[in-house]
């Protein structure tokens, strides 16, 4: 039997149909993502602030990403996790336009604080002898500033001043809008903005970047692997370059894969929706909507827990060791690193 989110049936938006072993498994599901996106960020949060070894400029950036990160998973990713299994919203309208533009502007932050950490990580590999004057703690709050900034204006300017569908007015009162739902709807204009905003310019940023820094580090593997017979004296040290300039490549390679295989199906799928007339379901929309989520689950795996020093951090702080004296000051670089 049909069911709906309202009482007045002819403009109330339908229920979902979902058996109660369906939702439960979906309820399920979600509260896992939810919490690891949650515990995963916050330990980053934690060491980052706790470990003074750890208060570096670029450390600050991973700071404020994680942040995002958190937020996402606080404040966001619950409220969704209702609409998408139950198909209605229950929350009123306003805090809907609220939600709506919490989800998309730290979901767009996340991507941009990616995007600044890919620019970092260039200058530390491919210009380590200038990085520290030309990446210092200004430059990276300035980051910090635009990654908070940009996506914040974007999203509620464009939510509450309803430019998202600017032009259609018409056609979303008519066909779309109903009682008890909470999509966002955007029109052509709207969805290339958004897809140009929040996913082609810094996932190009990402990928120029990381093509560039994996040249530059097979590179100068083959000219070490080339010289390494006369540079007997500098082995340890060439090695030891060698090593980072992979390592940073292969990170941010994980990077770049991760970020396309979560948001690429979603932006894809948001800006060819207007063209298509509206015919993608919007059940897949909301599943891609959390796949794209699953990228600030990622993100403290790849970013924090890809390095030892960070699993250290992980260890004390399990096991309650950063309650003892002086823990902020315990050493967690154990080589040197970049």
């Amino acid at each position: 039997m049909m069911s709906f989110c309202h009482n007045v049936i002819n403009i109330s938006c339908e229920k979902s149909s979902w058996s109660n072993d369906v939702r439960a498994s979906l309820y399920s599901l979600m509260v896992l993502i939810i919490l690891t996106t949650v515990v995963g960020n916050l330990i980053v949060i934690i060491s980052i602030l706790h470990f003074k070894e750890l208060h570096t400029p670029t450390n600050w950036l991973i700071y404020s990403m994680a942040t995002v990160d958190f937020l996402l998973g606080c404040l966001v990713m619950p409220y969704s996790m209702v609409r998408s299994v139950e198909h209605c919203w229950y929350f009123g309208e306003v805090f809907c336009k609220i939600h709506t533009s919490t989800d998309i502007m730290l979901s767009s932050a996340s991507i941009f604080h990616l995007s600044f950490i890919s620019i970092d990580r260039y200058y530390a590999v491919c210009d380590p002898l200038r990085y520290k004057t030309k990446i210092n703690i200004l430059v990276i709050f300035v980051m910090i500033f635009i990654g908070w900034s940009i996506p914040a204006l974007f999203a509620f300017g464009m939510i509450f001043l309803k430019l998202n569908f600017k032009g259609t007015e018409e056609m979303y009162y008519k066909y779309v809008h109903c009682i008890g739902g909470c999509s966002v709807f955007l029109s052509k204009t709207s969805g290339v903005l958004a897809f140009m905003t929040s996913f082609y310019i810094p996932g190009l940023i990402m990928l120029c970047v990381y093509c560039r820094i994996y040249f530059i580090a097979e590179g100068q593997a083959r000219s070490i692997d080339a010289n390494q017979k006369l540079q007997i004296g500098l082995e340890e040290k060439t090695r030891i370059s060698q090593s980072r300039e992979r390592k940073a490549a292969k990170t941010l390679g994980i990077v770049v894969g991760v970020f396309l295989t979560c948001w690429c199906p979603f932006f894809v799928c948001t800006v060819m929706d207007p063209f298509l007339d509206y015919t993608i379901p919007p059940t897949l929309n909301d599943a891609l909507v959390w796949f794209g989520y699953l990228n600030s689950t990622f993100n403290p795996m790849v970013y924090a827990f890809f390095y030892p020093w960070f699993r250290r951090a992980l260890r004390m702080i399990l096991f309650g060791k950063i309650c003892q004296k002086d823990s902020s000051r315990c050493k967690l670089f154990l080589e040197s690193n970049p």
